[in-house]
Protein backbone atom coordinates (compact mmCIF):
# COMPACT_ATOMS: atom_id res chain seq x y z
CA UNK A 1 0.00 0.00 0.00
CA UNK A 2 1.26 3.52 -1.24
CA UNK A 3 1.77 6.38 1.83
CA UNK A 4 1.76 8.85 -0.82
CA UNK A 5 -1.07 10.62 -2.29
CA UNK A 6 -4.35 12.33 -1.45
CA UNK A 7 -7.54 10.60 0.25
CA UNK A 8 -11.33 11.47 0.97
CA UNK A 9 -13.64 10.27 3.86
CA UNK A 10 -16.40 9.02 1.69
CA UNK A 11 -19.38 6.85 3.29
CA UNK A 12 -18.44 2.89 4.10
CA UNK A 13 -20.61 0.65 1.77
CA UNK A 14 -20.87 -2.73 1.06
CA UNK A 15 -17.64 -2.33 -1.44
CA UNK A 16 -15.82 -1.55 1.35
CA UNK A 17 -16.26 -4.72 3.11
CA UNK A 18 -12.88 -6.99 2.31
CA UNK A 19 -10.71 -3.86 2.71
CA UNK A 20 -12.14 -3.19 5.93
CA UNK A 21 -12.19 -5.86 7.47
CA UNK A 22 -8.62 -6.23 6.53
CA UNK A 23 -7.82 -3.04 8.27
CA UNK A 24 -9.71 -4.32 11.40
CA UNK A 25 -7.94 -7.87 11.47
CA UNK A 26 -4.49 -5.91 11.31
CA UNK A 27 -5.55 -4.02 14.02
CA UNK A 28 -6.62 -7.10 15.85
CA UNK A 29 -3.44 -8.97 15.37
CA UNK A 30 -1.27 -6.17 16.72
CA UNK A 31 -2.67 -6.98 19.90
CA UNK A 32 -3.68 -3.44 21.22
CA UNK A 33 -6.60 -2.58 19.31
CA UNK A 34 -9.43 -4.54 20.91
CA UNK A 35 -10.67 -7.61 22.91
CA UNK A 36 -12.05 -9.18 19.36
CA UNK A 37 -9.53 -11.67 18.33
CA UNK A 38 -10.88 -12.23 14.63
CA UNK A 39 -12.88 -9.60 12.59
CA UNK A 40 -16.72 -10.51 12.19
CA UNK A 41 -17.87 -11.64 8.67
CA UNK A 42 -19.03 -8.64 6.85
CA UNK A 43 -22.82 -9.26 7.67
CA UNK A 44 -22.34 -9.02 11.19
CA UNK A 45 -20.57 -5.88 11.04
CA UNK A 46 -22.85 -4.56 8.52
CA UNK A 47 -25.35 -5.18 10.92
CA UNK A 48 -24.09 -4.18 13.89
CA UNK A 49 -22.67 -0.56 12.84
CA UNK A 50 -25.13 2.27 12.43
CA UNK A 51 -25.64 3.58 8.69
CA UNK A 52 -25.23 6.96 8.86
CA UNK A 53 -22.17 6.87 11.10
CA UNK A 54 -19.24 4.76 9.13
CA UNK A 55 -16.88 6.33 7.17
CA UNK A 56 -13.77 5.18 5.33
CA UNK A 57 -10.78 7.09 3.91
CA UNK A 58 -9.80 6.66 0.45
CA UNK A 59 -6.81 6.55 -1.78
CA UNK A 60 -7.01 8.14 -5.00
CA UNK A 61 -6.82 4.56 -6.44
CA UNK A 62 -9.83 3.76 -4.33
CA UNK A 63 -7.94 1.76 -1.51
CA UNK A 64 -9.04 2.05 1.80
CA UNK A 65 -6.88 3.45 4.42
CA UNK A 66 -8.83 3.53 7.36
CA UNK A 67 -12.46 3.58 8.60
CA UNK A 68 -14.60 4.65 11.57
CA UNK A 69 -17.91 2.94 12.45
CA UNK A 70 -20.69 3.28 15.67
CA UNK A 71 -22.58 1.29 17.54
CA UNK A 72 -25.01 2.55 19.88
CA UNK A 73 -24.65 1.94 23.60
CA UNK A 74 -27.87 1.04 24.65
CA UNK A 75 -31.61 1.05 23.21
CA UNK A 76 -32.87 2.86 26.43
CA UNK A 77 -34.25 5.76 25.40
CA UNK A 78 -31.71 7.71 27.99
CA UNK A 79 -28.91 6.83 25.83
CA UNK A 80 -30.34 7.33 22.12
CA UNK A 81 -27.67 10.36 21.84
CA UNK A 82 -24.73 8.08 23.01
CA UNK A 83 -22.67 6.26 20.70
CA UNK A 84 -19.16 4.13 21.31
CA UNK A 85 -17.21 3.90 18.13
CA UNK A 86 -13.59 2.33 16.80
CA UNK A 87 -11.28 3.75 14.51
CA UNK A 88 -8.77 1.92 12.61
CA UNK A 89 -6.18 3.11 9.85
CA UNK A 90 -3.90 0.66 7.89
CA UNK A 91 -0.20 0.44 9.25
CA UNK A 92 0.77 1.66 6.00
CA UNK A 93 -1.23 5.24 5.89
CA UNK A 94 -0.50 6.17 9.68
CA UNK A 95 1.02 9.40 10.31
CA UNK A 96 -0.65 11.08 7.41
CA UNK A 97 -4.17 11.99 9.34
CA UNK A 98 -5.92 9.34 8.27
CA UNK A 99 -7.38 8.96 11.66
CA UNK A 100 -8.18 12.71 12.73
CA UNK A 101 -10.16 12.49 9.21
CA UNK A 102 -12.25 9.76 9.89
CA UNK A 103 -12.92 11.33 13.71
CA UNK A 104 -14.11 14.73 11.75
CA UNK A 105 -16.32 13.03 9.58
CA UNK A 106 -17.65 10.65 12.48
CA UNK A 107 -18.56 14.05 14.49
CA UNK A 108 -20.23 15.91 11.88
CA UNK A 109 -22.38 13.31 11.04
CA UNK A 110 -23.21 12.18 14.80
CA UNK A 111 -23.85 15.75 15.62
CA UNK A 112 -26.19 16.13 12.73
CA UNK A 113 -28.06 13.37 14.27
CA UNK A 114 -28.36 14.85 16.95
CA UNK A 115 -25.89 12.16 19.01
CA UNK A 116 -24.20 14.14 22.92
CA UNK A 117 -21.46 11.54 23.44
CA UNK A 118 -19.09 9.26 21.30
CA UNK A 119 -17.09 7.14 23.72
CA UNK A 120 -15.29 4.50 22.99
CA UNK A 121 -12.32 2.01 25.26
CA UNK A 122 -8.97 2.02 24.58
CA UNK A 123 -5.77 -0.14 25.79
CA UNK A 124 -3.80 2.53 28.10
CA UNK A 125 -1.15 0.62 25.63
CA UNK A 126 -2.42 1.97 22.84
CA UNK A 127 -0.63 5.81 22.91
CA UNK A 128 -0.93 6.21 19.36
CA UNK A 129 -4.81 6.05 19.39
CA UNK A 130 -5.46 7.62 23.08
CA UNK A 131 -3.44 10.70 21.15
CA UNK A 132 -5.66 11.41 17.91
CA UNK A 133 -8.45 11.15 20.55
CA UNK A 134 -7.28 13.92 22.72
CA UNK A 135 -6.50 15.93 19.57
CA UNK A 136 -9.92 15.48 18.27
CA UNK A 137 -11.08 17.00 21.83
CA UNK A 138 -12.20 13.85 24.08
CA UNK A 139 -11.49 13.61 27.45
CA UNK A 140 -10.24 10.71 29.91
CA UNK A 141 -13.02 9.51 31.93
CA UNK A 142 -11.44 7.18 33.40
CA UNK A 143 -9.31 3.54 33.41
CA UNK A 144 -11.60 0.30 33.97
CA UNK A 145 -8.82 -1.95 35.96
CA UNK A 146 -8.55 -5.77 34.80
CA UNK A 147 -12.07 -5.31 32.89
CA UNK A 148 -11.24 -8.70 30.33
CA UNK A 149 -8.81 -11.35 29.63
CA UNK A 150 -7.41 -11.10 26.27
CA UNK A 151 -4.64 -14.07 25.25
CA UNK A 152 -4.81 -15.26 28.80
CA UNK A 153 -3.73 -11.43 30.41
CA UNK A 154 -5.95 -8.62 32.42
CA UNK A 155 -5.95 -5.49 30.49
CA UNK A 156 -6.93 -2.09 31.33
CA UNK A 157 -9.40 -0.10 29.24
CA UNK A 158 -9.16 3.44 29.67
CA UNK A 159 -12.89 5.30 28.83
CA UNK A 160 -12.75 8.72 26.27
CA UNK A 161 -15.66 10.41 25.58
CA UNK A 162 -16.28 13.25 23.50
CA UNK A 163 -19.21 15.51 24.48
CA UNK A 164 -20.75 17.61 21.11
CA UNK A 165 -20.62 21.55 22.54
CA UNK A 166 -23.57 21.73 19.38
CA UNK A 167 -25.78 19.32 20.16
CA UNK A 168 -27.28 20.16 23.86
Amino acid sequence: MSTAGAYRVVPLGAEHAQQVLTIYQLGIDEGNATFETTAPTWPEFDAAKLPHHRHVAVDDTGRVLGWVAAVPVSDRCAYAGVVEHSVYVHPAARGRRVGSALLRALIASTEAAGIWTIQSGIFPENTASLALHERAAFRVIGTRERIGRHHGVWRDVTLVERRSPVVV
